[in-house]
C-alpha cells in the first residue's frame, strides 16, 4: 500500500516537482499549498497531466489560475442562483396563499407526500425556533401578533431545497400557476420546472460548499430542450456533452428575468477574459458558447 502518511509543505511541493511541474516562486507556491489543501487542488491538475506525470511546460500558476477561476465562477453563479431562489419563494408564496391563505401550508392535506411535506415542516420549525431572538419579523409574529407566521414570511426560512421540495409536493393548479409565472407555458411544464429547481439545487449547494466545477461530470444531467442541447460539444460519434457545468447554464437563462442573464453572462465574459488560461471546454462551453448563450 502506498505511503498516504503526512506530508510537510515543503514534502508536498517536492513531490509536484518531481512530477515535471515548473514552480517559478517556491514561496508562492507553499503559501498556496498551505491555504489551499494539497489534495483539494490536485483535481484542478487533472488536466494539465498524464496520471501523475505534468504536461511539459505546465507551472505551478497555471494550477493557481485554474483555481482562481473556478472560485470566482462558483461566486458568480451563486449571486444569480440567488435571485432563482428568492424569484421561487416569493411567486410560490403568492400563489399558495391566494388560494389558501396565509397559514394553510400548516394544513397537510394540501400536499401530496405528507413524508416529505412533514420532513420539510420539521427543518422549517428547527429554523424558527433558532432565529426566532434574531429576526424581527419572526418575534413581531410569533410574540407581538401571537400568531402563525404567514408563508410569504416562512420562506425565508427555507433553502432552495426546501422550497423546490414544497414545490414539487403541492397541488396541480398551484404548480401549474407558478410554472406560469416563470414562462413554461408546455403540457409538462410542471415537472420541468421542478427538475430544473433540483438542478439549480446541485449546483448552488456545490458552490457554496466550495466544491470543484472544473473538469466536473454531473451524474444528474440538465433537462434540455432539443434546441438547447443543438447549443452542446457535440462529439464525433454523435454524442453530446450534457454532463459538464455547461448544460446548467442553460437552465438559468430560462430561470432568471432575462437581464439578470445578461449580466451573469457578462462577468463570465469577463472572467474568461481576465484569466485566458482557463479553457472552458472543461465546464462543457462550446468555442462559440459567447454567440449561443
Amino acid at each position: 500500500m502506498p505511503d498516504k502518511g503526512f506530508k510537510t509543505i515543503d514534502e508536498q511541493l517536492a513531490i509536484l516537482k518531481s512530477r515535471g511541474l515548473t514552480v517559478y516562486n517556491e514561496e508562492k507556491a507553499k503559501s498556496f499549498l498551505l491555504q489551499n489543501n494539497y489534495y483539494r487542488i490536485s483535481g484542478y491538475s487533472l488536466t494539465l497531466r498524464d496520471h501523475d506525470q505534468f504536461f511539459s511546460k505546465v507551472c505551478f500558476q497555471n494550477i493557481v489560475d485554474i483555481y482562481s477561476f473556478d472560485h470566482e465562477l462558483r461566486h458568480i453563479l451563486l449571486k444569480y442562483i440567488e435571485k432563482i431562489e428568492v424569484k421561487m419563494k416569493s411567486i410560490y408564496a403568492y400563489r399558495f396563499t391566494e388560494i389558501h391563505g396565509p397559514a394553510g401550508y400548516l394544513d397537510n392535506s394540501y400536499f401530496t407526500d405528507l413524508k416529505q411535506y412533514q420532513k420539510t415542516m420539521d427543518k422549517v420549525k428547527d429554523q424558527k425556533v433558532r432565529r426566532l431572538e434574531h429576526e424581527a419579523y419572526l418575534k413581531h409574529f410569533v410574540k407581538d401578533l401571537k400568531q402563525d407566521v404567514p408563508l410569504w414570511a416562512v420562506v425565508d426560512l427555507m433553502t432552495i431545497a426546501d422550497i423546490s421540495q414544497l414545490y414539487s409536493i403541492s397541488e396541480e393548479s398551484i404548480r401549474d400557476s407558478v410554472a406560469k409565472d416563470f414562462g413554461f407555458t408546455t403540457k409538462d411544464n410542471t415537472l420541468l420546472l421542478g427538475s430544473m429547481m433540483k438542478s439549480m439545487t446541485i449546483i448552488r449547494n456545490l458552490c457554496a460548499h466550495g466544491s470543484r466545477l472544473f473538469n466536473r461530470l454531473f451524474e444528474q444531467r440538465p433537462w434540455l430542450s432539443k434546441k438547447e442541447k443543438g447549443c452542446l460539444i457535440k462529439y464525433q460519434n454523435g454524442m453530446i456533452d450534457n454532463s459538464h457545468l455547461y448544460g446548467f447554464i442553460f437552465l438559468a437563462r430560462r430561470l432568471l428575468e432575462s437581464e439578470d442573464f445578461l449580466q451573469m453572462k457578462t462577468e463570465i465574459i469577463r472572467l474568461s477574459e481576465d484569466i485566458p488560461f482557463v479553457d472552458m471546454k472543461h465546464y462543457g462551453f462550446r468555442k462559440d458558447w459567447k454567440e449561443v448563450l
